[in-house]
């Protein structure tokens, strides 16, 4: 393998993020063949140096890619100090440790990418390499064809943004809501909710159906299973980038959702019984006093809508 920046090797080993490990060279923290490195853009070859950080040895991972098609109530996050549902309670069993390539809102569902690849999750969310990203969108109600033009246009947010133009379909449905094929090649928080907005929509329900050209068919929602060395080939071109000889996207990893069905039920139970996630009961109203006429008599209750005389 090719030298490659002290920085990206620890990345890529898991350490730590990208300008993370930039602050941990500069620190003196590292190591490289038993010799302090603290100047960035110092190089190594991961086959020939040894490399430590706090006297720890750091060896990469292998690199891996998957696919998760997202149910819709569960967080795009590894980790949630809440105790809500996550992406990782529907993969057990990964041989090594993944981040979302990006996010899906708790209640949006679809295609999902995950890896450990740094430096192409990175590529694939810059804004210079206009990934595509395809969405089916349920709205509330219809939208008439001068708000769709004007989200094919862009429209500026309610932080002053503009997006970037769009391409926006409306599918032909029998059905009374209208229901949209949205492409972007941008990804701002809760794009298309405030893009909708904008122009007097509601979104009812969003599926993410493609992202960078790979889609979730023949995978059903909660289940999960490792790219292709093809698949990842195409997004490595898409990026921008070279070939990596880590990247070896066997395609033999996979996850069904009743692999963790009884895990998720207990944790639901546990959080039931602890009250985690649950609704306080609300107090029912207070009766609303009645007005006593002049006379003290108490008023005679009216029915509403109609007047008093």
């Amino acid at each position: 393998m090719a030298e490659m920046r002290l920085q990206r090797f620890l990345s890529q080993a898991g350490v730590a993020a990208r300008r993370k490990a930039e602050e941990l060279i500069t620190a003196g923290r590292v190591k490289v063949n038993g010799e302090v490195v603290s100047e960035l853009g110092s190089k190594v070859d991961p086959q020939v140096d040894r490399v430590q950080v706090d006297g720890q040895p750091v060896a990469q991972e292998e690199l891996f890619y998957l696919l998760l098609n997202k149910p819709k109530g569960c967080l795009t996050t590894m980790y949630d100090p809440a105790g809500r549902p996550t992406v990782m309670d529907y993969l057990p069993n990964l041989p090594v440790k993944v981040a979302p390539v990006g996010r899906l809102d708790f209640n949006s569902e679809g295609v999902l990418l995950m890896t450990n690849d740094g430096e192409l999750s990175a590529a694939l969310q810059a804004a210079r390499t206009h990934a595509e990203k395809i969405y089916h969108v349920k709205v509330r109600g219809r939208l008439d064809d001068r708000q769709l033009e004007r989200l094919r246009r862009g429209v500026r947010l309610d932080d002053g943004t503009r997006t970037m133009p769009a391409q926006v379909d409306r599918l032909k449905t029998p059905a009374k809501h209208d229901w949209l094929v949205i492409t972007l090649v941008e990804g701002k928080s809760r794009q298309i909710h405030r893009m909708l907005d904008v122009v007097g929509g509601a979104v009812a329900k969003i599926q993410r159906v493609s992202f960078a050209g790979i889609t979730f068919h023949g995978l059903r929602v909660g289940d999960a299973r490792e790219l292709t060395h093809q698949e990842v080939i195409a997004l490595r071109t898409l990026a921008g980038l070279g070939a990596d000889t880590r990247a070896v996207a066997r395609g033999h990893w996979h996850a069904r959702r009743e692999q963790t069905d009884s895990r998720r039920q207990l944790r639901d139970a546990v959080h039931a019984e602890r009250g985690i996630g649950v609704k306080p009961r609300q107090p029912p109203p207070k009766p609303r006093p009645q007005r006593p006429h002049k006379d003290g008599r108490r008023r005679p209750p009216t029915r509403k809508g109609r007047g008093r005389g």
